[in-house]
């Protein structure tokens, strides 16, 4: 990411957020609160495996990025913005044969992404 976004960039980050961000602030919560949700993910290599999640931090991220207002955006929050739509985009890469209740679909989820939502 540029140090600076310009405002065609910005558009663009926000759009392609929203187009791989599928669920809704409220779904995105209540998944984030279930106890598949707290299941999966990387906790990082200084954790000792009990902590949150890269992808469960991530999701509550995601959730007030929804409520933002586009002209409240910050470079930090198109950052993470861009962020997201890469791992969503990754992450659908790498389907596996039985998705659904997988750790796949889950961690998707955290990432608010439900690809169970058409």
């Amino acid at each position: 990411m540029p140090d600076t976004i310009d405002a065609d960039e910005k558009r663009e980050i926000v759009n392609d957020f929203h187009d791989a961000v599928n669920m809704t602030a409220s779904q995105l919560e209540k998944w984030l609160d279930s106890p598949e949700s707290k299941e999966v993910g990387w906790k990082g290599e200084d954790r000792d495996g009990r902590g949150e999640s890269v992808g469960h931090k991530s999701g509550r991220r995601i959730v007030e990025l929804l409520h933002k207002k586009k002209a409240d955006l910050t470079d930090d929050d198109l950052a993470h913005m861009h962020k997201v739509v890469g791992y969503v985009h990754r992450h659908l890469a790498q389907k596996p044969a039985h998705p659904a209740g997988s750790k796949w679909e889950a961690s998707l989820k955290n990432w608010g992404y439900d690809p169970a939502k058409k």
